[in-house]
């Protein structure tokens, strides 16, 4: 089985719904690149995700709105656009906080379920979820999982490991 296929069958959809995205992305000729989980998926040994994180270029999110295929589902949140599609299990987040937005021009194609796509390079990834870590708004189970993408990649970079903040070492179990 290849990649592609494992993906839309935990994403419990028919049709390829993230290929559907990702072809809105391009013809909009839409900046992005992934953050987040599947972000750290990239640099590190991957572990399955519903989520898809990805940042888009300010100016375009409208033109994001837009372009998506009817049928898709936009919900907005302070910092966020949730994008979901009837019969698939695969949730799009957008992220729209500003700190994300120079993210878009280091970023890398890399593979993401084998998907080729943009991907923030590792010291921008392993920025934002110490964002997200440190973020007492987000629910304990997120920011867990946020403190457990870190190590994640730490382990497979020790070099990562001068960029945390005192704040998580502890947490991280780092000392």
């Amino acid at each position: 089985m290849i990649k592609k296929d494992f993906t839309r069958r935990i994403l419990s959809g028919k049709t390829d719904v993230l290929q559907i995205f990702l072809d809105a992305l391009h013809a909009g000729k839409i900046k992005f690149c992934v953050i987040g989980g599947l972000a750290v998926n990239a640099y590190t040994d991957p572990v399955v995700s519903l989520d898809l994180d990805i940042v888009v270029i300010s100016d375009r999110i409208k033109d994001l709105r837009d372009s998506l295929p009817a049928g898709f589902k936009i919900r907005s949140f302070p910092n966020s656009l949730n994008i979901s599609a009837p019969g698939s299990d695969l949730r799009i987040q957008v992220q729209t906080d500003p700190r994300y937005q120079d993210f878009l021009f280091r970023s890398k194609r890399k593979s993401v379920l084998g998907y080729p796509m943009p991907v923030a390079v590792v010291e921008d990834v392993l920025q934002g979820k110490i964002w997200a870590a440190l973020d007492d708004t987000r629910r304990p189970s997120k920011r867990q999982k946020d403190l457990a993408d870190i190590l994640r990649l730490v382990e497979s970079r020790p070099a990562l490991s001068a960029f945390i903040p005192r704040a998580l070492i502890k947490k991280l179990s780092l000392n």
